[in-house]
C-alpha cells in the first residue's frame, strides 16, 4: 500500500458544486443524502462532509482495498463505505431503504493516480510489479491469470478495442505462444514482450 502518497483531487470543487449539497442552512430540506460512488482517496467525500448539515448522510463505493483503507480513517457518523463496484449501487441504495430518497451522485470515473502509480497493483508498465490489473485484487482474475486462459482472439479484441493497437493480431498470437512456453506473471515482461 502507498502509505504516504498524497493524491490531489481535479476538478475537485466543480464536481462537488455540481451536487448543488443541502445543508443544514436550507430551510425547506435540513440535509441531503449522497453517494460518492468512487471514493479513491477520499477527496470528493472529504468536501461533500464538509458542506452537510449534521443529519446530512453520505454513502461512499469503492472496491480498492486500499481506497477501503483510507475510507475507515474517516470518523464522522455521517459517512458510511461500502467495499464493492459502484456497478451494484442499485443493490446498495435498495439494501438501506434509500430508494427514492437519494439527492445526488457522484462518480469519477477511471484509474486513479495511486493505482498507477503502486508498482504492486500492475496497472502500469513504467515499474516493474505483479501482472495484475484489477481494481479490486481480491476479486476475479489477475492479468497474467487471463493472458493465460485466454483465446487469441479474445486478447487481440482487448488490445484493439481497449489498446488501440494496430499490431493486435500479431501481439496477441505472440502472446499465447510466449505463455505455452513459460507463462508471463510481470508487468516488464509483458510490456518488453509487446514492443519486441
Amino acid at each position: 500500500m502507498m502509505e504516504n502518497y498524497k493524491h490531489t483531487t481535479v476538478l475537485l470543487d466543480e464536481a462537488v458544486n455540481g451536487l448543488n449539497i443541502r445543508s443544514a442552512n436550507c430551510s425547506d430540506d435540513p440535509d441531503g443524502i449522497y453517494i460518492d460512488g468512487t471514493f479513491g482517496r477520499g477527496g470528493h467525500s472529504r468536501l461533500i462532509l464538509s458542506q452537510l448539515g449534521e443529519e446530512g448522510r453520505l454513502l461512499a463505493i469503492d472496491r480498492d482495498p486500499q481506497a477501503i483503507a483510507v475510507a475507515k480513517t474517516i470518523d464522522d457518523p455521517r459517512f458510511s463505505i461500502i467495499h464493492g463496484p459502484f456497478s451494484a449501487l442499485g443493490e446498495y441504495v435498495a439494501e438501506r431503504d434509500l430508494i427514492g430518497k437519494i439527492d445526488g451522485i457522484l462518480l469519477d470515473l477511471g484509474v486513479s493516480s495511486p493505482q498507477l502509480d503502486d508498482a504492486e497493483r500492475g496497472f502500469s508498465f513504467m515499474r516493474d510489479g505483479p501482472l495484475d490489473m484489477r481494481m479490486d485484487p481480491t476479486r476475479g482474475q489477475s492479468a497474467a491469470e487471463w493472458l493465460q486462459t485466454a483465446e487469441e482472439a479474445d486478447i487481440a479484441w482487448v488490445l484493439k478495442t481497449y489498446g488501440e493497437e494496430r499490431f493486435a493480431k500479431r501481439i496477441a498470437r505472440a502472446i499465447v505462444e510466449r505463455n505455452r512456453e513459460q507463462p508471463m506473471t510481470r508487468t516488464k515482461e509483458l510490456a518488453l514482450f509487446t514492443i519486441a
